[in-house]
C-alpha cells in the first residue's frame, strides 16, 4: 500500500504560509542548490496528491498546473473549478473515508499531502501519515499558517537530514502510529 507523506517547507518559526497565504518568503529560495533536484526526486515517487481547498486555490492563482495527470484529491466545502487535462477529484468529508481510494490511485507510489497544515493534521490524527519531509527555511514570519495545527504526544523518528544550498535543512521524520 502507498505511504502518505507530508512534503512541506516551513519558516524557522513553524509557518507554511504568511497570514495572507503568501509564499514569496519561500519562493526566493527556489534557485538554491539542491532544491529543484530534491523536489524532482520526491515527485518521481508520487502516485497521487491530496490538498485542501486553500492550497488548490493558491495553485489555481499561481498557475500553471505542473502536476500532469497525477491523480489529485481536493478536500473542500466549496464549489471549485477543475483544470482541463488534470485528474482532480473534489471530496467532502473526513480523510479516513477516502484514504483507501486515494492509495489505490497512488498504486505502488506515495501519496503526497501537499497542504495545508489542517489537512496534514487530519492525516496525523487519524494515524494515516507515515512520513513528513520538512524543509526548514531560514526566515521567520512571526505569524501565519502553522505547519501542523494539531498536537501529538508521540515523538516522530528522525530518519535523515540533508543541507540544501548551505542555508536550508531537510528533515525526514517517520510518525509512530500509522495504519
Amino acid at each position: 500500500m502507498a505511504r502518505t507523506v507530508y512534503y512541506v517547507a516551513s519558516s524557522l518559526d513553524g509557518f507554511i504560509a504568511d497570514p495572507q497565504d503568501n509564499l514569496d518568503w519561500l519562493m526566493q529560495f527556489n534557485g538554491v542548490e539542491g532544491v529543484q533536484d530534491t523536489y524532482a526526486d520526491f515527485f518521481a515517487g508520487v502516485g497521487a496528491m491530496v490538498m485542501g481547498s486553500a492550497t488548490y486555490q493558491f495553485i489555481l492563482k499561481a498557475g500553471p498546473w505542473d502536476y500532469g495527470n497525477t491523480p489529485t484529491w481536493v478536500f473542500t466545502h466549496h464549489e471549485l473549478p477543475g483544470i482541463p487535462g488534470a485528474d482532480i477529484t473534489f471530496v467532502r468529508g473526513e480523510v479516513p473515508l477516502f484514504h483507501e481510494a486515494i492509495c489505490a490511485d497512488a498504486g505502488e507510489k506515495d501519496v503526497w499531502v501537499v497542504g495545508g497544515g489542517p489537512l496534514a493534521g487530519q492525516y496525523l490524527a487519524a494515524g494515516l501519515l507515515h512520513e513528513m519531509i520538512l524543509t526548514l527555511v531560514p526566515v521567520t514570519l512571526g505569524r501565519g499558517k502553522p505547519l501542523l495545527p494539531v498536537p501529538t504526544a508521540a515523538p516522530a523518528e528522525l530518519l535523515g537530514t540533508r543541507v540544501l544550498g548551505g542555508s536550508m535543512v531537510e528533515l525526514r521524520y517517520r510518525f509512530a502510529k500509522t495504519r
